[in-house]
């Protein structure tokens, strides 16, 4: 069982670490610390959630119903290029940031950000719910530690991403590392959202 969660971790923590909105959110949120916890909590609360769901088998409903993943694909996609714009808006306008006080920003905005970069993008339905579910599937009776090991990966990325950002914050201090960190998500998500809309 060891060995299965030790699978499982592995090939969770390779899926989720490859650069994408999700992890360019958390990035920023984090060098902000700005509603990290909340951020970090709904990433990985919610990948523990799909990975249950693909374990379990619910992968094969997905793929019996294409069309709504057409679907999320187009509104996720429109969401990442709007998102990209207004990181492309901050790129072309930077500003230094109050990194030793109270950042501002809604809670709720961020929160409600952080559920839109996970549940409108359908990479994170590809890799939890039918990669990982198949591969897991494949397990037999350890397939839940399996599933458990890469729910484990989720939390220790998305916990050293949030707030291991921080120790980036004298970087940030500069309008112009706000610049380049800005240019690089609207560059990300302006590319996986034409791409989402693209193969839709």
């Amino acid at each position: 069982m060891l060995l299965t969660a030790l699978a499982g971790f592995g090939t969770g923590l390779s899926l989720i670490v490859a650069i994408g909105a999700q992890n360019a959110f958390v990035l920023r949120q984090g060098i902000r610390r700005h509603a990290v916890a909340a951020v970090v909590a709904i990433c990985a609360g919610s990948d523990a959630v799909l990975i249950a769901l693909g374990v379990g088998g619910v992968g094969s409903v997905v793929r019996a119903w294409p069309r709504a993943l057409t679907a999320v694909a187009l509104v996720g996609g429109a969401f990442l290029i709007g998102y990209g714009i207004l990181a492309a808006r901050r790129a072309l306008r930077p500003a230094t940031m109050p990194l030793d006080g109270p950042t501002t920003g809604s809670p709720r905005r961020a929160v409600l950000q952080a559920l839109a970069m996970t549940w409108l993008n359908p990479h994170v339905y590809l890799d939890t719910l039918l990669l990982l579910g198949t591969i897991a599937a494949a397990r037999g009776e350890a397939r839940w530690a399996f599933g458990l090991g890469a729910a484990l990966a989720s939390l220790c990325w998305f916990t050293a991403l949030g707030f291991g950002a921080r120790l980036l914050s004298g970087f940030f201090r500069r309008p112009g590392s706000w610049r380049v960190l800005d240019a690089l998500v609207a560059a990300t998500m302006v590319t996986i959202g034409v791409g989402l809309i693209a193969g839709a």
